[in-house]
């Protein structure tokens, strides 16, 4: 067995994570012989617990909320983790694998998978291009939800939030991205946008007056959240609202990428096929 066999996700709440399915399943369809755990992490504790792995490590998948605390804990990250301020991936220094340019060898580095896996999950959805797009909460998924957006021709932006000074960041990132970003309070009634993405966590019930303004507004909703589905928001969605889940298995993929090769970009062998049994292991769960 190689040295580093040993992965895991990371979160609090863990209970409902399916990484583990969509990671065996890629493992065993390209003959590794690796363990996918998971593991209930506390933010206090990230970095006490970080310290404790061992050589056999080869790396994490990292969930809320501890996304924040990973990109702290990177020694170097990829473009969408340093525009995002958020890693979901962390690659440790027993992977035996060449790491990207400027990366050391011996620290974790860290990767942001959420944003090519929401341009992925849109793409399969039909939705390559917006102009105006609607992202609901404040988070480190909204930043990766905006870069997202971005990246298929956003030029607007509206951020809804509960606290509009905890969404000057996604301001100024949007300002990084040449989008014209404005901070919307819930409750109020919102205009038309292309593409509603909410990013709250799963099981958020909203006042209805709020989730009935935010459906009013048209378009079509990305809901990152999966479990429990739909959720509140979806539910009274008056047009289409897609579920989380493609997010999760387009990130997955580009995860299994980086922790067999160390690169986001270099494919994996029968990458169809892998990504073929990971999609089998999440609808079949």
């Amino acid at each position: 067995m190689p040295a580093a066999h040993r992965l895991a996700v990371w979160g609090d709440p863990i209970a409902h994570s399916r990484s583990p399915q969509l990671h065996g399943a890629a493992y065993a369809m390209l003959g590794l012989d690796w363990t996918f755990g998971r593991v209930r992490v506390a933010e206090a504790v990230f970095d006490d617990m970080l310290a404790t792995l061992d050589a056999e490590w080869r790396g994490l998948a990292v969930t809320m909320p501890l996304k924040e605390r990973a990109w702290r804990a990177s020694a170097w990250h990829d473009r969408r983790a340093e525009l995002t301020g958020a890693v979901n991936t962390l690659l440790l220094p027993g992977a035996d694998v060449r790491r990207p340019e400027g990366a050391p060898a011996g620290a974790p580095i860290g990767f942001n998978t959420d944003v090519g896996g929401i341009v992925a999950a849109l793409a399969d959805e039909g939705i390559t291009a917006v102009d105006e797009v609607r992202i609901i909460g404040a988070g480190a998924t909204s930043a990766s939800a905006l870069v997202a957006a971005g990246e298929i021709g956003a030029r607007r932006a509206s951020i809804v939030a509960r606290r509009p000074e905890r969404a000057l960041p996604l301001v100024a990132l949007a300002e990084r991205l040449g989008i014209d970003a404005s901070v919307e309070p819930f409750g109020m009634v919102h205009a038309p946008v292309d593409l509603t993405v909410c990013s709250l966590p799963g099981g958020t019930i909203l006042p209805e007056a709020h989730a009935d303004a935010l459906a009013a507004a048209g378009g079509a909703l990305f809901d990152v959240a999966y479990h429990p589905w739909p959720s509140h928001l979806a539910s009274r969605w008056s047009g289409r609202a897609i579920p989380g889940l493609g997010m999760l298995l387009h990130q997955a993929v580009l995860q299994v990428r980086v922790f067999t090769s160390g690169s986001v970009e270099t494919p994996l062998a029968s990458e169809d096929d892998v990504r073929a049994a990971m999609r089998a292991a999440l609808v079949g769960d």
